[in-house]
């Protein structure tokens, strides 16, 4: 599969989970691969704003990757959306 778009839960390095859709792709750019995409939270928080690295993704079935915060930005007065770069193998 080379995408995945769905439920997801994202923990932070302090261990705090939020919960959330994804949508992510695999890409690949001069024989290099990679995956990333965004997450948006189902509740916004200021721990969701400073997340930075060291976070994990897990999607349905115990997929998980480990992912690196890229950007935030506010889509409406409540939701936030989360640009996310995965390292390691895509969990989907």
């Amino acid at each position: 599969m080379t995408t995945y778009s769905g439920p997801a839960r994202l923990t932070l390095a302090d261990g705090i989970q939020v919960s959330g859709m994804a949508s992510l792709s695999k890409n690949q750019r001069g024989g290099i691969d990679g995956w990333g995409g965004t997450f948006r939270p189902d509740q916004t928080s200021a721990d969701i704003r400073n997340a930075g690295e060291g976070l994990t993704l897990e999607l349905p079935y115990d997929q998980t990757g480990s992912v690196s915060v890229t950007g935030v930005r506010k889509l409406l007065a409540t939701q936030t959306l989360v640009s996310l770069a995965g390292s390691g193998p895509a969990p989907f």
